[in-house]
């Protein structure tokens, strides 16, 4: 009789893993054609996305011109950007329209209008600056805008932390500034969101985890049930859904309350950029096998 019940309970929880799997692979269908380019036009290396308070997605390029913005059908709409970056690597869209990038290898992040006028540059253009520098980045690869302006850069490919603005770039503080395993130190801070409540979430990528700490920057938990080092972007929903992007695993985790509740596989290309949309729809940007990705919300 034991064995028959453990046999009964054995084809149970297959059957629930069969159901849960068939689940996912219904939420969501990774569409690889998504985006009508302009005749003689490619993706190149589209290493990061964003969207738009309107609805469009803006993909940035590590070629010229630097930006390509498209509507969420994939419809072009423009080009723009005839200066290089010597290694174009991430941008975000604050809720009023503004255009942030950074550029990992000359050190500067840069604030544009919506219509790509210059409007501020921090950091100094080739220089690098070490853990405790309040000017110079060594490394940035991700800013995220809070609602107040203030904006936090994730200097992290060769410095060890999170260096917070305020909106007009004064220097306000640094998170982290230790290379390290341990509470609040980093290994690689590839990319940084704050939630509703003001936590500051960072994906500390060759730690195989994400870090959370309160407005001050106090560490308050870590998050490991990953499939893979949260190596790639984070983008945050307003009921602080949380998706990241797994170069490795070339995969999507969503998360809740520091918790996997799906994951999108087989997503392929190695996914570096990542945004959605209004209606909930992915986008994946590939800037080593150049191209990008849709990957629709059934």
């Amino acid at each position: 009789m034991k064995l028959i019940i453990a046999a009964l309970v054995m084809i149970a929880l297959v059957v629930g893993a069969l159901a849960q799997s068939n689940t996912e692979t219904k939420k969501w269908e990774v569409l690889p054609n998504w985006g009508q380019l302009p005749a003689g036009s490619i993706w190149g290396a589209a290493s990061q996305l964003s969207t738009t308070p309107e609805g469009q997605i803006v993909v940035f390029r590590r070629m010229v011109p630097s930006f390509f913005v498209l509507n969420p059908d994939g419809s072009f709409v423009k080009s723009w950007g005839d200066t290089p970056y010597r290694l174009a690597h991430g941008i975000r869209i604050d809720k009023d329209g503004f255009i942030w990038v950074t550029d990992n290898t000359d050190n500067f992040v840069q604030k544009f209008s919506a219509d790509g006028k210059l409007l501020m540059t921090v950091g100094k253009k080739g220089v690098a600056g070490d853990n405790n520098s309040q000017d110079a980045f060594d490394g940035p690869a991700d800013v995220f805008v809070a609602p107040n302006g203030d904006f936090f850069v994730a200097d992290g490919y060769r410095n060890s932390r999170v260096v917070q603005f305020s909106k007009d770039g004064k220097f306000i503080k640094i998170i982290g500034g230790t290379k390290g395993t341990g509470p609040g130190q980093f290994n690689l801070p590839h990319a940084v969101v704050l939630d509703s409540k003001g936590r500051i979430i960072v994906a500390d990528a060759e730690n195989s985890r994400i870090q959370v700490f309160d407005p001050s920057g106090k560490f308050l938990e870590q998050w490991t049930d990953f499939i893979a080092k949260p190596r790639g972007a984070m983008y945050i929903t307003a009921d602080d859904t949380l998706y990241v992007s797994h170069v490795d695993a070339e995969a999507i985790s969503v998360v809740k309350n520091g918790k996997v509740v799906d994951v999108i596989r087989e997503v392929g290309g190695r996914p570096h950029g990542m945004t959605l949309d209004k209606e909930g729809n992915i986008y994946v940007s590939f800037p080593l096998t150049m191209g990008v990705k849709k990957i629709a919300k059934k």
